[in-house]
């Protein structure tokens, strides 16, 4: 064989692939963020454990503001958003502050306070009652945003008016002047009502609205022969039948009167 046939032989050496070769830094930047994840919850807990719940209160609201901000503004900065103290005085003095209310607040409960003492005095639920215990058979009380309601009401066997006049019984007058004299306390306005029940026969020209009216109108005269001051007297209404008080229109018991303490000026 000759020389120019022989042909050069070439090894060619290949790297094998093995799994510890260069993946890039992926791995590092999650690891990165574990130990950050980390850090932040440990910070967090210590700041749970070192701290007071007002201290964590304030540091929510500092992330998550809590405090309301004003939908109109005078356009200027500082903490009266653009009005001076001479601006939020006069507004309070009108009535437009945010303290305007809290005066009369304050006047509404003790009138309250005043009624409530009323109540107890006249009912005898604080102590001894004013009233007789057989008046006090004819009487209720209830206190509602209106005021303080004083009812008087017949029973089948003890009417509060004779037949259908308006001339109360003497235990009915006695009564109303009672009332006169402790709701000397306050200087509320007051209101009448008089409230009859339905009669069995219909008559033409029924006199429902005449003796009710006539009753509360002599219900007022007593309060001021009681000693009630006849400015403090608001209105005086009677009802007829058109609101009785149980569900059968003959009970006697929707033959009654109503003496209202207003809480204030309706």
């Amino acid at each position: 064989m000759s020389g120019d046939n022989v042909r050069p032989i070439i090894i060619k050496k290949k790297k094998g692939g093995g799994g510890d070769g260069h993946h890039g830094g992926a791995w590092k930047v999650a690891y990165a963020d574990f130990v950050t994840a980390m850090m932040a919850f440990f910070m967090l807990m210590w700041l749970l454990n070192a701290t007071t719940e007002q201290q964590r209160k304030g540091l929510a609201d500092y992330f998550a503001p809590s405090i309301p901000i004003s939908r109109t503004s005078g356009g200027g900065e500082g903490a009266f958003g653009g009005d001076d103290i001479s601006t939020r005085e006069s507004m309070i003095n009108s009535g437009a502050g945010p303290n305007a209310g809290s005066e009369t607040d304050a006047e509404d409960a003790a009138t309250v306070a005043a009624m409530e003492e009323i109540e107890a005095v006249l009912m005898g639920t604080g102590g001894e009652a004013l009233l007789s215990e057989q008046a006090l058979r004819h009487v209720v009380t209830r206190l509602t945003d209106e005021g303080l309601v004083i009812e008087i009401f017949a029973l089948p066997d003890t009417p509060i008016f004779l037949g259908d006049s308006a001339q109360p019984t003497q235990i009915t007058r006695d009564i109303i002047e009672m009332v006169a004299r402790v709701s000397s306390v306050i200087s509320n306005p007051v209101a009448v009502g008089a409230h009859i029940s339905s009669r069995p026969i219909v008559r033409a020209g029924s006199p429902a609205w005449d003796i009710s009216g006539s009753r509360a109108d002599v219900v007022r005269r007593t309060l001021e022969g009681g000693g009630l001051n006849p400015a403090r007297v608001m209105r005086v209404t009677g009802h007829a039948d058109r609101s009785p008080f149980t569900d059968n229109p003959l009970d006697a018991r929707n033959e009654r009167v109503e003496i209202t303490l207003l809480r204030r000026l309706q």
